[in-house]
């Protein structure tokens, strides 16, 4: 039996589940209502209610992208320094991925509301409570809680195979601490760093469910506007055209990761 047709299933699920949706939105989104060749689905995007959405989402998604890389080195550090004890560690720290995302975001709207836990706690104290729900800050924590073990997993796997015989050579060459880390483990860690920024950019960029259960409709993004282009005016030529302006993002960030982690070994959790 010729070992090709084992990728029969993928291809059909490949074909099936990626290219038909993909050519479907390329469609829709280049063509007007009775089906004529057009750009005004993609130029939509420059009216100022949906450029600001765009915009917003592109400064919350960049935020939270540099918060979750801020956090998520120190751990990968510290992970990679406890050796073989990090493995119950890692299952830990990604054991609530398992959970359900909307139960996930749900409990941080439960946490960040007016009566919430935060202020309920708060007031128990005799301090003054914080308003958070429904603020771009919500959506931020929303999006660090989420997508912060996409950024932790890629850079600790990038940092566990640099040898240690790596760090003792840099020693023996007289290198300090800090010339160690600037010149062999921060290069050497560079697909990691760029596989996470691509697995979490991306999703805080076009998510629309944490900011509509943490921002309550009052923060729009982009995410939001193709959404309701979708459900509520069923415009499907609009919304695909805006997702054509998306999928560019998409396809810079794939072309950086390919371009620092030839091999795809970074996000090889």
């Amino acid at each position: 039996m010729n070992k090709k047709w084992l990728s029969g299933p993928y291809l059909l699920w490949m074909i099936g589940f990626t290219v038909i949706p993909l050519a479907l939105v390329f469609y829709y989104g280049l063509t007007d209502a009775n089906g004529h060749f057009t750009l005004a689905n993609i130029a939509a995007i420059s009216s100022p209610e949906r450029l600001g959405s765009l915009l917003r989402a592109l400064r919350l998604s960049l935020i939270s992208t540099v918060i979750c890389l801020v956090l998520a080195y120190p751990l990968a550090l510290i992970l990679r320094s406890w050796g073989s004890k990090s493995g119950m560690i890692v299952f830990i720290f990604v054991l609530p991925m398992w959970m359900n995302f909307l139960l996930r975001t749900m409990a941080w709207q439960a946490l960040l509301e007016k009566n919430g836990v935060i202020n309920s706690i708060l007031d128990a104290l005799h301090l003054p409570g914080i308003s958070l729900i429904n603020t771009p800050a919500a959506i931020v924590f929303g999006m660090v809680y989420n997508y912060l073990p996409f950024m932790v997993l890629p850079i600790y796997n990038s940092l566990a195979k640099i040898q240690d015989h790596t760090f003792e050579a840099a020693q023996d060459l007289g290198a300090t601490r800090v010339q160690t880390f600037l010149r062999v483990t921060l290069p050497l860690s560079v697909p990691g760093i760029i596989s996470g920024i691509t697995m979490v950019f991306i999703p805080a960029l076009t998510t629309f469910v944490i900011s509509n259960l943490l921002g309550g409709g009052m923060v729009l993004l982009i995410g939001n506007v193709i959404e309701q282009e979708f459900t509520f005016t069923a415009n499907w030529h609009l919304g695909s055209g805006l997702s054509l302006i998306l999928m560019v993002f998409i396809l810079v960030s794939m072309a950086l990761s390919a371009r620092f982690d030839k091999d795809g070994e970074a996000g090889a959790f």
